[in-house]
């Protein structure tokens, strides 16, 4: 899958496994790149080959440290930028501070948008993500956006299992029309957690609505953060007489003790993405690679072919799977 010269591809230290991971599937070395930081905290960044008139692409997640990672990726394109790349895609699989996209409360930012205007700022051309925790994030560039899912990955994966007499439950009302996709593809019903939010980082699960009672029950979610939510969802779930609870989720970010939570004996196994590096496991955790896919979708913005014929052979794909 090697494509033609005049492309690099850098990565900075965030997901560098999942980087390589990529240039193995298209033939290609990754430009080598010096990233250092200084005694006070400031990052340093020096490209070590000339990117001058290359297609670049920069791999880096915005997770935590979401700072230093932000501000790598930050001056990474600037680096390329001086050095007259032709142009700057940056390949963010996990795109940070998405979750504060709105006003929720008066004299509060917007951080989603800031990010979008710092990239743009620096020089970044084209963004490519995953799953941003809602679309209309897409809208907060003014450059062209790739927000590319993770659900056929999914879908793929317990279509493999075979799963009998399953049902689809979202976390959240925000996250019922991810749970919905996924239901369709996998033949299954949907259910819905409600719970409230007293503060931020606490959710209280109340109840569940649906029908989950001897069912093999998948709890799909974008992000799990501190796991709270999450393993209060299954042992909810499981109380309702589920047969198995499965947890899938795009982005582990997996901060505090959220490993360890989600290893209770509620949850049967917990299916997650590389879009994070997965630093701890627990026992019943599945890592599924996006480098094929992302590698595919690389390739495909490099000859300016349309990005919706791959997802709809894999819908296409797994429709047949189903039947």
């Amino acid at each position: 899958m090697a494509m033609k010269h005049k492309v690099k591809l850098l990565s900075g230290t965030a997901n560098e496994p999942l980087a390589k991971e990529v240039a193995k599937e298209l033939g290609m070395p990754l430009t080598p790149v010096t990233i250092k930081q200084f005694n006070d905290g400031e990052m340093y960044c020096r490209i070590e080959e000339s990117v001058r008139g290359h297609t670049c692409f920069v791999f880096q997640s915005t997770s935590a440290p979401a700072n230093d990672n932000l501000m790598e990726l930050l001056i990474l394109v600037d680096a390329l930028k001086r050095a007259s790349a032709k142009e700057i895609n940056a390949v963010i699989p996990y795109y940070g501070y998405g979750r504060q996209d709105r006003k929720a409360r008066s004299r509060e930012p917007i951080s989603a948008k800031l990010v979008a205007n710092m990239l743009q700022a620096a020089g970044v051309d084209r963004v490519i993500t995953f799953d941003l925790h809602v679309r209309q994030i897409q809208g907060f560039f003014d450059i062209p956006t790739d927000n590319l899912a993770v659900l056929p990955l999914m879908a793929d994966y317990f279509l493999k299992k075979k799963l009998k007499n399953c049902v689809v439950v979202s976390p959240d009302v925000g996250g019922s029309v991810r749970a919905r996709r996924l239901a369709e593809l996998l033949n299954a019903r949907i259910a819905l957690v409600d719970k409230r939010r007293p503060r931020h980082g606490e959710a209280v699960v109340t109840n569940v609505v649906g029908d989950v009672k001897n069912k093999n029950a998948i709890l799909l979610d974008d992000i799990i953060d501190s796991g709270g939510t999450i393993t209060g969802a299954a042992k909810k779930i499981k109380e309702l007489g589920a047969r198995e609870v499965y947890v899938a989720c795009s982005h582990p970010v997996f901060s505090k003790n959220a490993v360890r939570k989600l290893g209770i004996k509620a949850i049967k196994e917990v299916v997650v993405t590389n879009t994070i590096p997965v630093q701890k496991k627990a026992k019943n955790m599945k890592v599924i690679s996006i480098g094929k896919l992302l590698a595919v979708s690389i390739k495909r913005i490099y000859t300016a072919e349309p990005m919706g014929v791959v997802f709809d052979k894999m819908y296409s794909s797994l429709k047949k799977k189903k039947k």
